[in-house]
């Protein structure tokens, strides 16, 4: 039995969790970052209590955890299933008004709280294959939400549906939502012994069809500039001003290479997120990103050597450089279970969807998920212009991903012996 005509309950579905204000903090020590996520998260034990997942809790921490039992005999390895509760803070996720572009023609959509916001088919061409499909996107103001309340969406789907047809055969499912994903902190206190999982898949793709085994790695850079401040009206000679030596790093980073701007495909980047100071101590935050860690040090080599040489002209100024590891490429571990990623080929090719295997120029939980002994590649949700105001996704896309998420557990199913 495949999971069919469901449109109008996955849309709705959707836009009760985007409604919620879930957005994540950087700024906050807390775990997670923001309380509100648990508003979110208390409503998804409900209704996951509701459609008859008996286990189903949020710990202090705002994850939830949820079991679907296994209902056959067979030694089918725990299969969990995984997207997280927050938006990113790099554009207001509050009273979002989601909007229905029913039967999408192929034209500009034109949000109507501030007409300025234009998605338009040239600018996103995965909505050229979008005609006669129902479209959603916020209003204007906010973003949608979709990344990852599709996943969220998706994962509770699949979960009522195989609940409700225990003819349908699965292993024992595990069901796994997480605060904090878009400020890195996604799985900083998941408890993995109570998620009891061999292997997991987190729905937070984005192309219909996408399966996704590797990502970037990932470091940080904090880098502190020690200046020389004194009195500006006698300070010829003497001031060495923090604020302007940290301008004149930023100035000299490549501008035709290792920037977000200026790359794609497996390139990597180094970019300046933050600065903040005052004449006499300025700081920058910088995010440091390729596929290889060894390019990836490279590249922290490059940036170090760009500060001293800036610093060559100021002898009395000084400079922190600290590197914190944040994620690395999960393909690494995946290439170690190489049947996760068929079977999440094969779920995608059941679904009678062209699979389209890539690399993510970013992170996943997956990705720590996987060096914390849980190999997890990522499925698509079918969002799009994630952490912008042109958010959208289709709902035909989303129940696509309905459909594999149940084929997924199927094929574990049939796999076992």
């Amino acid at each position: 039995m495949k999971y069919t005509n469901a449109t109008a309950q996955l849309q709705e579905r959707f836009i009760r969790y985007a409604k919620i204000d879930t957005q994540s903090d950087p700024n906050s020590d807390t775990c997670p970052s923001t309380e509100k996520q648990k508003n979110l998260g208390r409503v998804l034990v409900a209704e996951l209590l509701d459609i008859g997942v008996e286990d189903s809790m949020m710990d202090e921490f705002g994850y939830v955890y949820a079991t679907i039992p296994a209902n056959t005999d067979k030694n089918v390895p725990v299969i969990c299933f995984c997207s997280h509760m927050d938006t990113s803070p790099d554009c207001s996720g509050a009273d979002v008004q989601p909007i229905i572009h029913q039967n999408y023609d192929g034209n500009d959509l034109i949000l109507p709280n501030d007409p300025t916001v234009v998605i338009r088919p040239h600018e996103h061409p995965d909505l050229k294959t979008q005609l006669g499909n129902h479209i959603i996107t916020a209003s204007g103001d906010t973003l949608l939400g979709a990344d990852n309340k599709a996943g969220l969406a998706e994962i509770m789907e699949a979960a009522a549906f195989l609940v409700q047809h225990p003819d349908i055969k699965h292993g024992t499912i595990k069901i796994l939502f997480t605060p904090d994903e878009e400020i890195g902190r996604g799985v900083d206190q998941v408890d993995l012994h109570k998620l009891g999982a061999d292997f997991a898949y987190t729905i937070d793709g984005e192309t219909l069809g996408s399966m996704e085994d590797e990502t970037f790695s990932a470091d940080g850079v904090k880098l502190i500039v020690q200046g020389i401040s004194t009195h500006p009206g006698f300070a010829k000679g003497k001031m060495q001003s923090a604020i302007k030596i940290l301008g004149e790093v930023i100035a000299s980073l490549p501008k035709d290479r290792l920037s977000p701007e200026s790359t794609s495909g497996k390139e990597g980047f180094l970019h300046p997120v933050s600065i903040s100071g005052q004449v006499e101590q300025a700081e920058a935050h910088f995010i440091v990103r390729a596929f290889k860690d060894e390019l990836l040090q490279k590249q922290e080599a490059e940036l170090e050597e760009i500060v001293k040489e800036v610093l060559r002209s100021y002898p009395n100024a000084s400079y922190q450089f600290k590197v914190t590891e944040q994620y690395r490429n999960m393909k690494k571990i995946l290439d170690q279970y190489p049947e996760v990623v068929e079977h999440g080929v094969a779920a995608i090719e059941r679904a009678g969807i062209h699979v389209k295997k890539q690399s993510i120029r970013g992170g996943t939980d997956g990705s720590r998920l996987s060096y914390m002994g849980l190999p997890c590649p990522n499925i698509f949700a079918g969002e799009h212009a994630f952490h912008s105001k042109q958010e959208w996704v289709s709902v035909q896309d989303m129940e696509k991903a309905v459909q594999v998420i149940v084929n997924i557990a199927c094929i574990w199913e049939e796999k076992a012996i």
